[in-house]
């Protein structure tokens, strides 16, 4: 199939498709004319990367593993993320707890930064698991 409806399949776009092509998560088959060919396993990878996506893991993060990603089973990415079982789920679980890790670090440095401007604006400082929204003006 061509590339609109592979990536049509997989729920992406067709521009989508070609960057991940470019980042080596999926390759495709090329006609005598040039133009891009995919499969079902093809299709399978793509919804595969896109569910990982949206899970929250990265491109670097599917880069890495991008030789096991055709050995993962086909079934949603949270079954992935919870497996842990040997092989490939082993590896993605892996990766996400890392993601998770430096996720928990960004937030905790975005929570810091925000508490120094809000002290500096005489804004509240946030309750307890939440962030409160800055309710003052701003001066220009």
């Amino acid at each position: 199939m061509r590339i609109g409806d592979a990536a049509g399949k997989a729920g992406l776009t067709p521009r989508a498709l070609r960057y991940y092509e470019e980042q080596g998560l999926v390759a495709a088959r090329r006609t005598p004319s040039g133009h891009r060919v995919y499969g079902p396993d093809e299709v399978r990878r793509l919804r595969t990367v896109r569910e990982l996506l949206e899970a929250g893991l990265t491109v670097s993060d599917l880069r890495t593993l991008a030789p096991l990603l055709d050995a993962m089973p086909g079934r949603d990415a949270p079954g992935l993320l919870r497996d842990g079982g040997p092989g490939p789920q082993r590896a993605v679980e892996h990766v996400a707890r890392r993601r998770l890790d430096d996720l928990d670090a960004r937030i905790e440095r975005l929570v810091q930064l925000r508490e120094r401007l809000a002290a500096q604006l005489g804004a509240p400082a946030r309750a307890p698991g939440r962030v409160a929204p800055y309710e003052g003006t701003l001066r220009e």
